[in-house]
């Protein structure tokens, strides 16, 4: 199939498809006659699995580690559920640091009064040179 095509069965534009093949995470499809890239079924296969990966919103380092523990029939499972908490870590992480940008927007937006006075607390708080806690 040819890269449209491929972008269609697997929900991946061919931008990316492109990108994916230039950074290594896909083998660089074989060209036809015309100078067209092909693409078969496995590689819609690992392009899914890539969309998937991205969408639990794993780096592309992290992908490139779990498609080459994807591909080996000897794989310990212990690897990618270590790739697979230390993602969860992170994904905790950023939950915490955009929980707590919540509560400081929250406050903020709370006491600005939000009428024709000039005075703000938000952007007085955007133009302090220590951000308020």
């Amino acid at each position: 199939m040819n890269i449209g095509e491929a972008a269609r069965a697997s929900g991946v534009s061919a931008k990316m498809i492109r990108y994916y093949e230039a950074t290594g995470l896909l083998a660089a499809a074989p060209r036809s006659a015309g100078n067209y890239r092909t693409y078969s079924q496995a590689d819609v296969h690992t392009l899914r699995f890539i969309r998937r990966a991205r969408d639990l919103g794993f780096d592309m380092t992290s992908i490139a580690r779990l498609l080459a523990l994807w591909r080996n029939e000897h794989r310990s499972s212990a690897e990618v559920k270590r790739i697979a908490d230390s993602h969860i870590a992170s994904l905790r992480d950023r939950i915490g640091q955009m929980q707590a940008m919540l509560r400081t927007l929250e406050h903020l937006s709370n006491h600005c009064h939000g009428d024709a006075r000039p005075d703000c607390p938000i952007l007085d708080d955007l133009a302090s040179p220590e951000p308020a806690r």
